[in-house]
């Protein structure tokens, strides 16, 4: 398999998981709101690796729509690492109007979150098309 052809891995250990590690990140990075998730991030040194962590409160439902949820936002961060301008800690919380949304309603507002907050290369692919009418309900 050619560089350009390798697949985009989002292995355990490049996800935070101690609550020091979401506190960290939510005590010295940025936030921003949009549609169905929080962000919270902060920028690593170049060369760094970036590193996810998602909370999905127990308001959002049983836990097999966290378990949903969680997937979601991990995939939107998974497909779209590679188009990152810099590595960060980033801590993705899902808001309870996930639960409407759709996969691509949830990929959107990840790619708007990261233009936002100036994370993502400007070459990088534009929002996909009409939203789907899968949801988490």
């Amino acid at each position: 398999m050619s560089a350009a052809a390798k697949p985009l891995a989002l292995p355990r250990s490049r996800r935070l998981k101690q609550s020091r590690e979401f506190a960290q990140v939510r005590r010295d990075g940025e936030r921003l709101v949009h549609g169905c998730l929080i962000a919270n991030w902060r920028r690593l040194a170049p060369g760094a690796v970036s590193r996810l962590g998602v909370v999905t409160g127990r308001a959002l439902g049983r836990a097999v729509i966290r378990n949903r949820a969680r997937r979601w936002l991990r995939e939107a961060f998974r497909v779209h690492q590679a188009e990152l301008t810099a590595p960060v800690e980033l801590v993705l919380v899902a808001r309870p109007s996930i639960l409407k949304c759709s996969w691509r309603d949830v990929e959107n507002d990840f790619l708007t979150v990261m233009r936002r907050a100036g994370l993502l290369k400007p070459d990088a692919a534009s929002a996909l098309a009409a939203p789907q009418s899968n949801s988490l309900s």
